[in-house]
């Protein structure tokens, strides 16, 4: 079978895509390595997204992924490795199918597949500290989810490492069930929204450590303690903890495309709010292109710009 449109990645802009297309009667295949929703099923609520006052990012997520499904997509849990833009001959299985047509190949690490047109939605990962042990510890102290792994800390002392959002509402989450919770951020001020500054700033178990940043990880087994390097003073000293949430942003994962697609110095797809990668017919969706701002919302408005786009191009 040819898909008419194959969506990598079922983020919010991914299925939104997805939603779209359907809606337009195309056949669509979203392929996803590991599972629906992207990095908003971690957060425990979302405030921001207009005319939701308030809903978890589990129940968002969930809530979008059963409306594409609904409407007819199609999904399946498999990894893309490589895509091709070449002309394939096709054989005809059904009337959708034209024969010979310049279709584009889809791999994963299980199949192949063909489709008319592609959309890049693969979101980004978290970004790391690149410290020394982080690998070893993760999963033994140190966690890039507080909503999955912040209940195993209950009455226990943490750091959230991060001052944008994600930082500083992982830390409104875990003082929910830890006894302290430091926050550890490279500068004097936070890049996150006031509003979540002041909620943190009046829980009575919330430290704030600024102008410092996470240099060392302690522990063999299991984290220990950390060590923080303070830039205004030159001191380092040691926080004895049990678990480490590192949120300090994300990290494009494009690579498997770029000899496709053009890809910036730092990783993300070039792609301005057309959604449009240099190749015809493949376009690119959400966190993982080019732009400045990058929220709920705006994922959504490029899954529905590339959706229409993939269409008009299909015709």
């Amino acid at each position: 079978m040819v898909y008419d449109i194959i969506i990598i990645g079922a983020g919010t802009a991914g299925l939104s895509a997805a939603i779209y297309a359907v809606r337009a009667g195309k056949t669509v295949l979203v392929l996803e390595a590991k599972y629906y929703g992207g990095q908003i099923i971690n957060t425990p609520e979302v405030e921001n997204y207009p005319g939701i006052k308030k809903v978890s990012g589990f129940e968002f997520a969930t809530n979008l992924y059963e409306q594409a499904m609904e409407l007819g997509a199609e999904i399946k849990y498999e990894k893309v490795i490589k895509i091709s833009d070449e002309a394939v001959e096709s054989n005809v299985e059904n009337e959708a199918d034209n024969g010979k047509d310049r279709v584009k190949l889809v791999f994963t690490e299980e199949n192949e597949y063909k489709s008319k047109s592609i959309i890049i939605a693969t979101g980004a990962k978290n970004r790391k500290l690149g410290l020394e042990n982080e690998e070893k510890l993760t999963g033994a102290g140190v966690s890039y989810c507080a909503t999955c792994d912040g209940a195993f800390f209950k009455g226990k002392t943490v750091a959230v490492a991060g001052g944008g959002n994600a930082a500083l509402e992982d830390a409104g989450f875990l003082a929910n069930y830890c006894e302290k919770v430091y926050v550890i951020h490279r500068r004097e001020e936070f890049r996150g929204e006031e509003k979540l500054v002041e909620k943190l700033k009046a829980k009575e178990n919330v430290e704030f450590v600024l102008n410092s940043e996470v240099v060392g990880l302690k522990g063999s087994d299991r984290l220990e303690a950390v060590e923080i390097y303070n830039k205004v003073t030159n001191e380092t000293k040691e926080l004895v903890i049990a678990g480490l949430f590192i949120a300090i942003g994300q990290v494009p994962d494009n690579e498997a495309f770029s000899d496709v697609i053009d890809i910036d110095e730092v990783g993300y797809i070039t792609a301005s709010e057309n959604c449009k990668t240099k190749a015809e017919g493949i376009f690119t969706a959400g966190d993982c292109r080019t732009k400045k701002v990058r929220q709920l919302t705006t994922a959504a408005a490029d899954g529905a710009v590339a959706g229409l786009a993939a269409c008009e191009y299909i015709g």
